[in-house]
């Protein structure tokens, strides 16, 4: 079992409060009460972990660029450099 479904069954199905099961389990209050708040917004969907990559990459090369990189190498690379 995960730690964040022993989390909310905790909180929800136990009736613990929040700073109670925080202090037990050893995490941050504040991450015991965004897993509740996901669990009754998404249900068992907040159970399963989920990702921390970042939607959009402000310092990304645009795609020209890379295209453009792209073709030169394989370029210099049919040339044998």
């Amino acid at each position: 079992m995960s730690k964040a479904r022993l989390i909310i069954t905790a909180v929800v199905v136990e009736g613990r409060s929040q700073a109670e099961v925080a202090r037990s389990y050893g995490v941050s209050k504040g991450w015991v009460s965004k897993l509740v708040a996901r669990y009754r917004q998404q249900g068992e969907d907040a159970y399963e972990p989920r990702s921390r990559r970042p939607n959009t990459s402000p310092t990304a090369i645009d795609a020209a660029t890379v295209e453009l990189i792209l073709r030169l190498r394989k370029d210099l690379s049919g040339q044998g450099l």
